[in-house]
């Protein structure tokens, strides 16, 4: 049979159709989704202020390939693959660190400028024909954009501005608003590393819609009182969802937050806006801080999540306690990565062989569901039949 998500259920047309449950277990079809998203798309990759210098460097998975973000000694953000060119063994071992001017391979110790040219390896003035560019390590598309490096394997990669940035203008209705917050000089406040057992897409539906939210999330609604009624953020194109009377900030307890970012506008104020850039990154604004999710699928039904919590300069450095702006979205993620969890099992279930539906509330997922199948189907592979 052939699922086609925006269709109606017949007779009962409230209710669409989900995605069939393989498509959250089968290792084909997420190594589909490696090749034709995680691998094809730009990939949120690491915060720029991680890589504090030149010759700090980041290791990152993107899909099949191990990625290196480093500096160079210009200051500029580079990525390559983590492979030496000469048998294959990875360069960096770690997720994180710093070199002094190269990068050399354990191995043999062919080494590599941070800029990725072959500079030196034993023996190799005895081969003046070796081009060192030629034999330098393979280069990775990087861009910066929000303060993060975003990578692209793809050898032709897509428009960054069509496809990253135009998801928050298609959120947001506007190509400033996301601007307002100045992310990109924002300080990280707070870092929270989660490894959900579940398929990354039960994660991004689950954020993409509310109808969840008065059930699992009960601070969270305490503060976004509209939540409670099951429409989601994401719903309508430029709404935010409004602070409650007497909540004073985006807090735990509804308590005061900080001092408002210097350019969020008036209409933004005691808003709280999200967005999900495709395929694996959350945005989500608030008046006085920034909160960005990236998620690095591993396996059909493992997710790794790194959530950053942003605040302004003067914020971070005067040591102020951000802990219970902190804890409001901890336990959000919390509570819906524990709801992934439990939802995983069911996905090689019989009784979830043809999938599932979604109500009124949840219609917009449904072209989350069409363009994964058009992603998958153009590529060739992944179409919704069994």
């Amino acid at each position: 049979m052939t699922t086609t998500p925006l269709s109606p259920v017949p007779g009962t047309p409230s209710l669409i159709p989900t995605l069939p449950g393989r498509y959250y277990t089968d290792p084909e079809i997420f190594r589909q989704e490696q090749e034709h998203l995680f691998e094809s798309m730009w990939f949120c990759a690491v915060r720029g202020t991680d890589l504090a210098g030149p010759g700090a460097f980041r290791t990152v998975q993107v899909g099949r390939e191990n990625v290196i973000v480093t500096r160079s000694r210009s200051g500029e953000l580079r990525a390559f693959l983590n492979i030496c060119r000469h048998r294959g063994a990875r360069l960096c071992g770690e997720e994180s660190g710093q070199v002094r001017r190269t990068l050399q391979c354990p191995y043999h110790a062919w080494t590599y400028d941070l800029d990725g040219t072959l500079i030196a390896a034993p023996n190799l003035i005895k081969m003046p024909d070796v081009d060192r560019v030629a034999y330098g390590l393979i280069k990775v598309a990087v861009r910066e954009w929000l303060g993060y490096a975003w990578v692209c394997l793809a050898a032709e990669p897509p428009s960054f501005e069509d496809t990253v940035m135009r998801a928050a203008v298609e959120r947001l209705g506007d190509a400033a608003a996301i601007g307002h917050y100045g992310a990109e000089d924002l300080a990280l406040g707070r870092r929270v590393t989660y490894d959900v057992r579940a398929n990354w897409k039960l994660i991004v539906e689950n954020f993409m819609e509310c109808y969840h939210c008065a059930t699992i999330h009960p601070e969270l609604v305490e503060v976004l009182p509209e939540f409670a009624d099951g429409y989601a953020a994401q719903y309508y194109v430029g709404h935010g969802a409004e602070f409650g009377e007497g909540v004073r900030g985006f807090t735990v307890d509804g308590s005061e937050g900080f001092a408002r970012l210097p350019d969020v506008a008036d209409d933004q104020d005691r808003r709280y806006y999200a967005i999900t850039v495709k395929p694996t990154v959350f945005v989500n604004l608030v008046p006085d801080h920034v909160i960005l999710h990236r998620m690095f699928p591993l396996a059909a039904d493992r997710t790794v999540v790194e959530c950053d919590w942003l605040y302004a300069p003067q914020v971070v450095e005067s040591g102020a306690d951000v802990s219970r702006s902190v804890e409001l979205f901890h336990r959000v993620n919390e509570q819906d990565f524990a709801a992934c969890e439990r939802t995983q099992p069911a996905m090689a279930s019989r009784a979830y062989r043809e999938g599932g539906v979604l109500v009124p509330n949840e219609h917009h997922i449904a072209i989350f569901h069409e363009w994964l199948l058009e992603r998958l189907g153009g590529a060739g592979g992944g179409e919704a039949e069994a």
